[in-house]
């Protein structure tokens, strides 16, 4: 494992995503078509580089520890998941067809649907391995390659956790003495979805049906102190009320 190589590659993609970020909202009320397609095309080279920088970074970290491994998974999985999107648009967006203009506006709101998700999965996955990554360059005492044993890093992972967690807990302790009526609504709406017959519900569903904004940060603040249960489903935290109880 090359540390310097994984950090370049990181820093790579930083720079990419922020490139990115910056060009994306182009496509929002673009009603010229030649023009969207410029844009989607533009995205879309950015979006290809960026696949090929994760899947050199997943295979860097093949091996390194079952965290980092997994959050390098994850941000290859997200980059490759907007690049068959920006395709799609793309295949809409070269054809002239009555179809296809029907085909335009549902791919449209599903591509602004998933960025919605991608955009923070890909900066999380970039802080946390970023940290995973200066943890190795520490161990590896200025070495330009060294094999982290896994056992050290997974120790790493759990402190780094713990702060996060801590974190997400004191900002959720802080919103329920501020605004105690919006953590009230976040679970009743999460509890109105199950009652719909939706098992395991997304945080954009429960605001939308709240009126809570980020409510995901209370979501997650519920899941630390037992009452909620989360898990990963696409790249995207779905949660569920442990008061709930399926047929």
């Amino acid at each position: 494992m090359n540390v310097e190589e994984i950090k370049s590659r990181l820093s790579r993609l930083e720079s990419l995503h922020s490139a990115f970020e910056n060009k994306f909202p182009a496509i929002y009320g673009e009603k010229d078509r030649e023009a969207l397609l410029e844009t989607v095309k533009a995205l879309h080279t950015l979006s290809r580089e960026k696949l090929e920088v994760a899947a050199g970074l997943y295979r860097e970290m093949n091996g390194v520890g079952s965290y980092a491994e997994a959050q390098a998974k994850e941000l290859y999985r997200n980059e490759h998941q907007m690049k068959f999107r920006l395709e799609e648009l793309l295949s809409l967006l070269s054809r002239g067809d009555y179809d296809s203009r029907v085909k335009l506006e549902t791919a449209m709101e599903r591509l602004v649907q998933f960025h919605r998700v991608y955009d923070y999965a890909v900066r999380k996955a970039l802080g946390e391995l970023t940290s995973e990554v200066e943890g190795m360059a520490l161990l590896a005492g200025g070495e330009k390659e060294k094999k982290v044993p896994a056992g050290i890093m997974e120790e790493l992972r759990k402190v780094k956790t713990l702060e996060a967690e801590l974190g997400t807990l004191k900002r959720f302790l802080l919103r329920l003495y501020t605004h105690p009526g919006d953590v009230h609504k976040v679970e009743a709406a999460l509890r109105d979805w199950h009652s719909r017959g939706l098992l395991w519900v997304e945080a954009r569903n429960v605001e939308k049906l709240s009126g809570v904004a980020d409510a995901g940060e209370i979501l997650e603040g519920l899941t630390l102190i037992g009452v909620v249960e989360k898990k990963m489903r696409g790249g995207e935290g779905v949660y569920r009320h442990r008061s709930y109880s399926p047929g």
